[in-house]
This record gives structure tokens, sequence and C-alpha cells, in this order.
């Protein structure tokens, strides 16, 4: 069967994609730059407020479950990484 417009495979990437962001959490979480952490938490449906003047913070938030991520770069450090992780395994369950 051939798709026209073949969106079953752009569902599968995705999927993939979002997929491999978190398993990265869990195998490599000191390499983990602020865009895919960003990308991980609204894909996983948590809201994001930036930082008002000055501040570096950003601070995600869906219903009762929050956290603050400073931006640094180059990575962000593993306690934030593991919180992350806490968080998107608790909403699994």
């Amino acid at each position: 069967m051939i798709l026209e417009n073949d969106t079953a495979c752009g569902i599968i990437q995705k999927v993939t994609k979002r997929a491999k962001r978190v398993k990265k959490l869990s195998t490599s979480p000191e390499n983990i730059r602020f865009e895919v952490l960003d990308a991980i938490l609204l894909e996983h449906g948590f809201i994001c407020r930036q930082p008002s003047s000055g501040s570096s913070h950003y601070i995600y938030y869906k219903k009762k479950k929050q956290i603050t991520v400073p931006y640094k770069r180059p990575f962000i450090k593993e306690v934030y990484i593991k919180r992350v992780r806490e968080l998107i395994e608790d909403e699994k369950k």
C-alpha cells in the first residue's frame, strides 16, 4: 500500500524522535542540551513560562507539577535531567 501524503511515515518518524530523546535522558544525562530538554517537556504537555528581565530560569508546569530549569550552556546539569525523568515517568503511571 502506497500512501500519497505519507502521513503514517511522518507520525512514525515523530514518535521515533520523541522516544530517542526520552531514551537519551537515561543513557547520557550529562550530554543533554537545553533545546532537547525543552522539546521533551513541551512534547509531554508542559507549558513553558520564560524568564522575565534578567532571569535565566525557565519554569515548566503541567497541572500541579512544576520544574524550574536554568538555561546554561552548553549542557544542563544532571540534577535537572533526573527530575524531568521522574516527572515523565510519573505521568506514565
